[in-house]
């Protein structure tokens, strides 16, 4: 069965499914609405009602589908566009409900998927469902042309927007507004990673949006971008079909993601390009397909909105199993870094956040069903998969920020690579009279802490040696000479992972101190063996813990001056 059969098949279930979630009450101040599983209560996002119509029209308006044309189905995708014209604000924004109020970009995010049901609707000549998604729409252009975001990935679900909107109205001021997102430059790394890092969620957003905008504003330069990340993310895929996430920028860190909301962009980039590897990639994302995607990036209605890849038949070929590939080894992201001092900004930005793990080194390996990840600037700096056997991370903690020990620097040496950090602490002086007001205020916070100088200035430096020998890896960390630097090395593995070691001890729910001797871990079919635990001193955790509270978490606590290896096997 082809993709396309497979996909209406789906879509076919989903539609039926979500029929029976509709919220019928006329007296109920959602009705129309679709009830979202997560919550109880619709929501007209991109993900909830919206992603819903998306859906319902792609089996309305499809041939193949056994609700082609269907008269209750009609109903029902009449009764949800109410619910969203409801729901619009006098501004043209929707708020999804759960944050973002008068959301320009989560109205964006809807405007890519919905123009693509307004075309399909016009094909059919329904002028009823019709007329009422082009009034959700055409009521979306006041907000869409002086709305603005809060993530880096928004601009380009505005620019989208803006580009699919010009595409029907063909309204100078969509298309100049879109063209002022574009002028900031695109996001994106020599070697393909976007600002957010975020392999489970956003990259296949502003994959998606750029090539809706490269095609509605006839700027095919954009998909140069495009191409970067799905060239990238070839080498970012776990032997069972999961993306890495483990150094996420964003909600997916550390969490589990399929290729799902790739396919699409790939499939449709495989015919513009007649690329075999980005075949290869739709394919390995449709064999573990999870979900057909929100209503921007919506597979059955990317199917039916670009028919030719339907269609066309691209060949594929085999996608790298052996690989082991520097990310972002050349990027200046230290020299960057020196210069937002000179930006203004003072790291400060209004509800989002900087982003300056952007372009830090990575480090992927693979060896058929063995794969590792090796992370710069990221709270965990080492996982290691064996099949079903899965280190979900290393962090490591000192008392001397005190906190997790973020690296700066990877770099090559023979064997592997070498992660490196230099610490720094010092104390604050009085602040000199002339920046003192005469207000005689003692207020804390009021006071001009920036004139402060300096004094007692310590620093403190830590490496990671990470090398390998055929299927063993070796974690080597040392410090400086300081004494007494308390340090805790903290290695994550799943809720279900079977620990046994002699030198294991509980500490509290899913905590364990390795205290001595060798850690077998077990998972499903697969093992890892871990040598050797140590236990320095007694202190259960340093600084604020950052995993997942449902991960088991094994701790060896060191004191410096460290000279330490760890060895991992998976043999």
């Amino acid at each position: 069965m082809s993709f396309y059969n497979q996909l209406v098949k789906q879509n076919d279930q989903n539609t039926e499914k979500y029929m029976k979630d509709q919220v019928l009450d006329r007296n109920s101040r959602y009705f129309g609405g679709v009830i979202d599983q997560k919550t109880g209560i619709p929501s007209p996002s991109h993900t909830g009602t919206g992603s819903v119509i998306g859906a319902w029209v792609s089996s309305y308006v499809n041939s193949d589908s056994i609700f082609y044309q269907n008269e209750e189905l009609k109903k029902n995708i009449g009764f949800a566009l109410d619910y969203m014209l409801a729901q619009q604000h006098d501004d043209g924004t929707i708020s999804p409900g759960w944050t973002n109020y008068h959301s320009p970009p989560d109205t964006a995010f809807l405007v890519t998927g919905f123009a693509q049901v307004y075309q399909l609707l016009h094909s059919t000549r329904d002028s009823e469902l019709t007329e009422k998604m082009e009034w959700f729409l055409r009521n979306t252009i006041p907000a869409m042309i002086t709305g603005g975001c809060h993530t880096p990935n928004h601009r380009w679900v505005l620019a989208s927007a803006l580009a699919n909107l010009y595409a029907i109205y063909h309204r100078d001021d969509l298309k100049e507004r879109a063209e002022e997102w574009l002028a900031e430059g695109i996001d994106i790394s020599e070697d393909g990673e976007w600002t957010e890092r975020s392999n489970g969620i956003y990259n296949s957003v502003s994959n998606i949006c750029l090539y809706h905008t490269a095609v509605q504003l006839e700027k095919p330069e954009l998909l140069d971008y495009v191409r970067k990340n799905l060239n990238m993310m070839m080498y970012l895929v776990h032997p069972n079909g999961q993306v890495v996430t483990d150094y996420s920028g964003r909600q997916d860190l550390a969490h589990t993601y399929d290729l799902s909301p790739y396919h699409l962009i790939y499939r449709l980039m495989a015919v513009h390009d007649n690329n075999e590897q980005y075949m290869a990639m739709a394919n390995l994302a449709f064999d573990h397909l999870s979900d057909i995607g929100p209503v921007n990036n919506h597979i059955m209605l990317g199917y039916l909105s670009f028919p030719s890849i339907q269609h066309t038949f691209v060949d594929s070929t085999d996608l790298p199993t052996e690989y082991e590939v520097f990310i972002n080894e050349n990027y200046p992201l230290i020299d960057n870094l020196e210069k937002m001092e000179e930006v203004g900004h003072h790291s400060k930005i209004e509800h989002s956040s900087m982003h300056t793990s952007f372009a830090a080194p990575i480090v992927r390996y693979r060896d058929k069903e063995r794969s590792a990840t090796i992370m710069g600037r990221n709270s965990s700096f080492f996982s290691l998969h064996n099949g079903d056997a899965s280190l979900l991370g290393v962090q490591l903690y000192n008392s001397f920020s005190p906190g997790i020990v973020e690296f700066d620097k990877i770099e090559r040496i023979n064997g592997g690579y070498r992660l490196s950090k230099e610490l720094e602490k010092g104390y604050t002086g009085p602040i000199p009279k002339k920046y003192l007001s005469d207000s005689d205020t003692s207020i804390w916070y009021l006071l001009p802490h920036q004139y402060r100088m300096k004094t007692h200035n310590q620093k403190h430096v830590v490496t990671v040696d990470i090398t390998r020998e055929n299927d063993e890896w070796y974690l080597h960390i040392r410090s400086d000479n300081r004494e007494d630097v308390f340090y805790q090395v903290v290695f994550i593995f799943h809720p279900d992972t079977v620990l046994e070691g002699s030198g294991l001890e509980e500490i509290e729910g899913r905590d364990y101190f390795w205290k001595s001797n060798g850690l077998q871990v077990a998972q499903m079919k697969n093992k890892l063996m871990l040598e050797d635990g140590n236990y320095e001193h007694w202190q259960k955790q340093l600084g604020q813990p950052m995993l997942d509270p449902k991960t088991k978490s094994v701790k060896v606590n060191l004191i410096s001056p460290i000279d330490k290896s760890f060895k991992l096997m998976t043999n």
